[in-house]
Parts: structure tokens; C-alpha cells; sequence
């Protein structure tokens, strides 16, 4: 009997520590050949009001992560960091848990089953969203925290200009807990949460 209850105990162990190590493949990034550049700073605004019925598919959050922080040449992103340093990590949360974007792999990497949605900000509108990105930044990375804010607008612009060709909302937030947070996305000491941003379809 004893025997049996510690063999499902392992079992049970094992089990748990699979899918703390679950990782997610996105599809190849597929960007539309019609939008323009023109059209997405034509509709590039801030939305604070989300069509709660729809999901981002993970067709659209792997093209919203390329965009903001993805590779386009060997070993260089999407968007500037000083000195190439890439010291911002992107986690992005959903309904369904907390994921971090490997840009490398074009992968999420699972943190937590949890919906943290609720703390992700202090505006009622974010636990709306369909999904919330939280700019994390490595401060052993990092030249100094004005060039890492630099970084973290950069990105947060282009995942808005993504967004605004697709027709899809955003809003860029500075309004959260820090702390819980840290706690949330299992963070190391030197990471810190630097920037967040609210994403979801627009209401018609």
C-alpha cells in the first residue's frame, strides 16, 4: 500500500514538473502584404474599451510578439536596444496563464496556468483584454534604466503599429503592481517589470 501511494506521489511530481517546463510552438509569423504603414499610423491610437467574446489566436500573438521584439536578421530584432544588449524579456498573459516569448525559438514558455489578468494593472479595463505583454528588463543587462525605457517604447510602438494595421486595440501602461507582478512571472532579482500593455479587438 505504501509502495503504490509513493509511486503516484512520483507520478504526480513528474507530472507537475512537465508542465512547469511546458513550452508552446507559435506558428511561422505570417504578416499581411496590404497593410501599410500609412494605414498604421492613420489608425495608431490608445483603446481602453475591448470586445471581451473574442481571443487573440496564436496566429496573431506570434506575429504581436515578432513585431515588437521578434528576430528579422541573424541574431538583431525588430527594435533597438543600446549597445545590442536585448536586455527586455516580453511575458505575455492570457486567460489562460502567464507565458514568456522566446523571440529565438518563436516559442512561449509556460510560467503558470494562473489568470492573472485581474493584476496585470489598476484599470478596470486591463483584466478585459484579451491579452496583457509585461516589458520585463534584465538589470545586469541593461546599460542604465533610460536607455532600457527607450528600448521598452520602441517595442511598445511597434506591436501598437501591428495592432493598428490589423485592427486590433492596445493601450501602453504604466499603472501596476510591481511587486505582485515579480511574484507572479517568477522574476529573478535583477529583472524588473519596466512597462505593460493591454491588447484585445475593438468593439464594433
Amino acid at each position: 500500500m505504501k509502495t503504490r501511494i509513493l509511486l503516484s506521489a512520483i507520478v504526480l511530481l513528474c507530472s507537475a514538473m512537465g508542465a512547469m517546463s511546458q513550452t508552446i510552438n507559435l506558428p511561422k509569423v505570417a504578416l499581411s502584404d496590404t497593410a501599410t504603414l500609412k494605414y498604421a499610423l492613420e489608425k495608431r491610437q490608445s483603446t481602453r474599451e475591448f470586445d471581451t467574446s473574442k481571443k487573440l489566436n496564436r496566429q496573431e500573438i506570434a506575429n504581436i510578439l515578432w513585431a515588437g521584439w521578434g528576430y528579422n536578421r541573424k541574431d538583431k530584432r525588430t527594435a533597438p536596444s543600446a549597445i545590442d544588449r536585448q536586455e527586455i524579456t516580453l511575458y505575455i498573459c492570457t486567460q489562460e496563464g502567464v507565458f514568456m516569448y522566446d523571440a529565438e525559438n518563436n516559442r512561449l514558455d509556460v510560467i503558470s496556468d494562473k489568470n492573472i489578468m485581474k493584476i496585470c494593472g489598476t484599470q478596470p479595463f486591463v483584466e478585459t483584454a484579451a491579452a496583457n505583454i509585461i516589458f520585463v528588463c534584465d538589470k545586469s543587462q541593461s546599460v542604465n534604466t533610460e536607455m532600457s525605457a527607450v528600448c521598452c517604447g520602441a517595442i511598445s510602438q511597434n506591436i501598437a503599429l501591428y495592432c493598428a494595421s490589423q485592427n486590433i486595440g492596445n493601450v501602453v501602461r504604466g499603472s501596476f503592481d510591481s511587486e505582485k507582478l515579480r511574484q507572479q512571472l517568477k522574476l529573478t532579482g535583477d529583472q524588473v517589470v519596466m512597462l505593460a500593455q493591454s491588447i484585445g479587438y475593438l468593439v464594433k
